[in-house]
């Protein structure tokens, strides 16, 4: 009888652990699917319709919205026919929510903090030179060939 008593008091006691374990690993869950920084980048265009690559990466036609990952220096393209290409840099300062060590806290909330950026650009038009230009540019472009390499 006391056998089957000790054994009654082991198999409680591993329920028991078992029983942390499972609320440790619930825990542990729950800590990463808390909260989370929701990124995202819009970028719009005047006029709308220009092809935009960010750190030559195409993300789709003004005005697009994407996400990003972190803050800092973005290479961004924007193609349009009948305007100039337009090549720039686009700095993203990181919010307080992204410097240590409040980024720890921030991913761990229970708030989903939602962090949106917008850049916005005016594409020029693009003037192509008359005939003469063309011509006399040709002329220049000929004489400089024929000219012995140095």
């Amino acid at each position: 009888m006391d056998f089957l008593l000790v054994n009654r008091h082991m198999l409680w006691y591993k329920a028991l652990q078992m029983n942390k374990l499972c609320a440790i690993a619930a825990l542990l869950t729950s800590l990463t699917l808390a909260g989370c920084i929701e990124r995202t980048m819009t970028i719009t265009s005047e006029p709308a319709g220009a092809l935009v690559f960010v750190n030559d990466v195409e993300k789709g036609r003004t005005p697009v919205t994407f996400s990003y990952i972190w803050s800092g220096d973005y290479d961004v393209v924007l193609r349009l026919e009948g305007r100039k290409t337009l090549k720039t840099h686009a700095r993203l300062n990181p919010q307080w929510y992204d410097l240590p060590p409040w980024d720890f806290f921030a991913e761990l909330s229970p708030q989903k903090i939602q962090d949106k950026r917008y850049l916005h650009y005016k594409l020029e038009k693009l003037v192509l030179p008359g005939t003469d230009k063309l011509v006399e540019n040709a002329e220049q472009l000929k004489a400089q060939n024929n000219q012995p390499p140095r």
